[in-house]
């Protein structure tokens, strides 16, 4: 599952970042490392972009940004 399939208010931890280059040293760098829980707070009208709380600060992602994030949901495998 990745980051722009989960809805507003769904907690999930990231599992890894795919891809190469750039994007993916950029998006690290703002703080979607594995292992940190994520959440979902709203979505802008259409669904992009897309705004999720991470180690106590809001981020806002575009939708082919957050195909890059995989995630799992919180209480499940």
């Amino acid at each position: 599952m990745t980051l722009d399939e989960l809805k507003p208010g769904q907690c999930a931890t990231i599992t890894g970042i795919t891809g190469d280059g750039p994007l993916v040293q950029r998006l690290m760098t703002m703080g979607l490392i594995e292992g940190h829980e994520i959440v979902i707070t709203r979505r802008a009208l259409g669904g992009d972009p897309l705004e999720v709380d991470l180690m106590g600060y809001s981020l806002s992602l575009r939708k082919n940004e957050a195909r890059h994030v995989a995630v799992s949901l919180l209480g499940y495998p």
